[in-house]
């Protein structure tokens, strides 16, 4: 029997409907949410996701400010402009579209964007915070990723996740929610030795490598839930994500697509963030 497909745009719908209320709600008190994106350079992945962010805002009824700036843009420059919607009231979320220019330190960008405004959840502060179980923005990809586990109607506590990747970016957080959750997570990468001895062991299977179709049948428990999120483009352009769907769905019990997962969850969740922000500025 087939994996049932966990349905990420409708998730993503049903969250961002629920926001557009919200956002209604703060704006007949006063408070219209505010997101600014700086977008650097001119590289089209970085342009369309921007603009799907920008879409977004729209309709959900949040302000949206996209600034473009030439990637011959300082260092020093780009800090002066965050450090200017730092203190923009205005503004509640801010957000630096990656990559950036090689000449430009990710790292100091990143510790630049005030924490009450760091609607990504990548500021060291809100890093430690969420390791600690402390109030703070979640990094949108992750939370979405538990979000999508959890709207299965499947609960997280007991249960043994296996997250194939370490990254900063999905890896890393994502283990620490579910570890959050109360489930028993264990945490592959390129050097684990037999991978599928481990992850054949998941109820729980989060796939974040960036490395097309890595993880097959021979790597999935029957019945397990497998969230996959890769994005990688082979042959022809196509979007596949890191797990061979096709064979894993006859295997798994629920399992998402590429496209149409993970995907949509991102923005969400920064939508969800910036209004968060907005409610908290309000009550500050």
């Amino acid at each position: 029997m087939s994996a049932v497909i966990i349905d990420g745009k409708q998730v993503a719908k049903d969250i961002r409907e629920e926001i557009k209320v919200e956002v209604e709600r703060l704006t007949q008190q006063g408070v219209r949410p505010g997101l600014a994106v700086i977008l650097i350079g001119e590289d089209p992945a970085s342009q369309s996701y921007v603009k799907a962010k920008a879409k977004a805002c729209e309709e959900a009824g949040i302000y949206s400010s996209v600034i473009r700036k030439n990637e011959t843009i300082t260092e020093s420059e780009l800090l002066q402009l965050i450090d200017e919607l730092n203190g923009d009231e205005s503004i509640h979320g801010i957000l630096v579209q990656l990559p950036l220019p090689k000449h430009i330190s990710e790292e100091a960008v990143i510790q630049a964007i005030h924490p009450a405004k760091d609607v990504d959840g990548f500021h060291p502060i809100n890093v430690g915070n969420m390791v600690i179980g402390a109030d703070c923005y979640l990094p949108c990809t992750p939370h979405g990723v538990v979000e999508l586990i959890k709207r299965t109607g499947t609960s997280i506590s007991g249960k043994h996740a296996v997250v194939v990747g370490r990254s900063n970016i999905v890896g890393k957080p994502v283990s620490m929610l579910l570890l959050q959750e109360n489930a028993t997570v264990s945490i592959c990468h390129s050097r684990t030795k037999n991978l599928a001895d481990i992850t054949r062991q998941a109820d729980i299977l989060v796939v974040a490598v960036g490395k097309a179709h890595m993880i097959g049948a021979e790597h999935v428990a029957p019945g397990a839930i497998v969230i996959d999120v890769g994005v990688n483009r082979v042959e022809g352009n196509k979007l596949v994500g890191d797990v061979r769907f096709d064979e894993v769905k006859e295997i798994a019990g629920f399992i998402t697509p590429v496209p149409g997962g993970v995907g949509p969850m991102t923005i969400t969740m920064l939508l969800k963030n910036t209004v968060e922000a907005a409610k908290k500025k309000m009550m500050a």
